[in-house]
């Protein structure tokens, strides 16, 4: 296997990841071990709790992957960052380019789903993401309070407008309580989920992508789209952007659900089968 993993708080001494160097190192061992070839560190910007200067994340992730050379570690890092939604509308377009991913004409944001529920302000950041040009793929969404109750169908007109779902690993382990869990496998099981993420942090929070595999396997995917959800559709993200933006799919990569039009009518009638 040769996993890519998107969504990952892998730098020291930045966020609630790891304290530091070595337990950065720690973590990325155990990454490598499980098959994860390529990830994004994903540190929390604008978040209240942990500032931090996004100028600082390429030098930082330059530093962290020289580490992981000099040790060996066949991981290969790319900077990125988790959007905080409170400050979507903060970051001006060269702020959100230095924790955007993907290629030029198809650069996308990790923005973060708020714990307290889908709502109108996180509509906003959405919208304030994609005015500054960018894509949104947005980050654990079955883990915003009641997504089964009506937060899937705040999610609908985003769905529309192009963005796609990330589900964690540590939700289909269960570490969030069974409502969590129970919501990511209901996007699984339905094909909402675009891509798998760790979301990991080393220490308490050590999950990698290749639990996510077999969890998918659990939930009655098929192989071909637990691959999908770990290796083909992140890959193509870092490399060609949200499917129906201007980079075009090369004939060897096929995304997981390329035609936008046919995703938004599953996601309608998916909205209409949620519960409540």
């Amino acid at each position: 296997m040769s996993y890519v993993d998107l969504h990952l708080h892998l730098l020291p001494g930045v966020d609630d990841g790891p304290a530091d160097e070595e337990a950065s190192l720690d973590h990325a061992r155990r990454l490598a071990r499980d098959g994860v070839r390529e990830a994004v560190v994903t540190p929390h910007v604008g978040h209240p709790a942990f500032p931090l200067d996004v100028a600082t994340i390429a030098s930082r992730t330059e530093r962290l992957q020289a580490a992981l050379d000099a040790a060996r570690i066949p991981l290969t890092l790319h900077p990125g960052g988790e959007l905080h939604a409170s400050a979507a509308a903060r970051l001006g377009h060269d702020e959100l380019d230095l924790i955007a991913q993907g290629p030029a004409g198809a650069r996308w944001v990790l923005l973060e789903t708020p714990f307290t529920g889908v709502d109108g302000a996180f509509a906003a950041a959405c919208r304030a993401v994609r005015e500054q040009g960018f894509a949104v793929v947005i980050a654990h969404p079955e883990r915003a309070a009641g997504l089964l109750d009506g937060g899937l169908r705040m999610l609908g007109p985003e769905i529309a407008a192009g963005a796609v779902l990330q589900v964690n690993v540590c939700s289909l382990l269960g570490r969030h309580g069974d409502d969590v869990r129970e919501a990511a496998l209901w996007l699984l099981r339905r094909r909402l989920a675009y891509i798998l993420a760790s979301d990991g942090h080393g220490g308490r929070r050590p999950q990698t992508l290749a639990e996510g595999f077999s969890r998918a396997l659990a939930a009655g995917l098929h192989p071909h789209e637990a691959r999908r959800l770990t290796q083909v559709n992140p890959a193509f993200l870092l490399r060609h952007g949200v499917p129906g933006a201007p980079a075009a799919p090369p004939p060897a990569i096929r995304p997981w659900a390329p035609a936008h039009d046919a995703r938004v009518a599953a996601t309608r009638r998916a909205r209409r089968r949620v519960p409540g």
